[in-house]
């Protein structure tokens, strides 16, 4: 059995953002389809143990009200919460947005000490930014993701269009990023 849970007010985005989340793994048990934002998934289902995206890119949050690690999908197939880099079954969730790529990363924090933009996926930081931290940003077109080991590995972080004075305004406990990739899926 699987229905739509209801739109809770947003504004229509330009894009049909659509994710099944299922209770079970392998895309079975209840299932319940969205194409907005949740801050608390656990209203539907206790667990969640695959997922499909069907169109857009989202942002799961591994607690309420997102805050916790967060992970990024794009359209495809998860068959259980490995294939999302989960750590367990529980999520909340929010649609992702994009557009054009820009962004300036700054060795120290409030945009000081050595700067660097990208306007395009960086799969090693390391290897093109002098510094071996990042301690603050400025999203100035579009949104991106950190990843806090090279190669797109780690724990990710969504950073939307604005200022991050310190690594902990985007939920950093530390300065390490390792790579950065544009979300691109509509």
């Amino acid at each position: 059995m699987c229905f739509q849970v209801p739109v809770w007010g947003l504004n229509p985005q330009p894009f049909n953002p659509e994710i099944i989340f299922f209770e079970d793994k392998n895309f079975q048990g209840q299932c319940y389809e969205c194409s907005t934002d949740c801050s608390d998934l656990h209203t539907f289902f206790a667990r969640c143990n695959s997922i499909r995206v069907e169109g857009g890119s989202w942002v799961l949050y591994e607690k309420t009200n997102f805050t916790g690690y967060q992970y990024i999908l794009t359209r495809g197939e998860y068959p259980d919460f490995q294939h999302w880099n989960g750590y367990n079954d529980s999520i909340k969730f929010r649609p992702a947005t994009g557009g054009k790529y820009k962004i300036r990363v700054y060795e120290r924090t409030d945009f000081s000490g050595q700067m660097m933009e990208f306007s395009d996926d960086c799969p090693s930081i390391h290897d093109r930014f002098p510094s071996h931290e990042i301690h603050s940003c400025q999203v100035l077109e579009g949104a991106w993701i950190f990843f806090e080991h090279a190669n797109y590995r780690g724990r990710q972080y969504l950073l939307e269009k604005g200022e991050y004075k310190r690594y902990s305004d985007w939920g950093a406990s530390f300065p390490t990023v390792g790579s950065c990739r544009r979300v691109t899926e509509f």
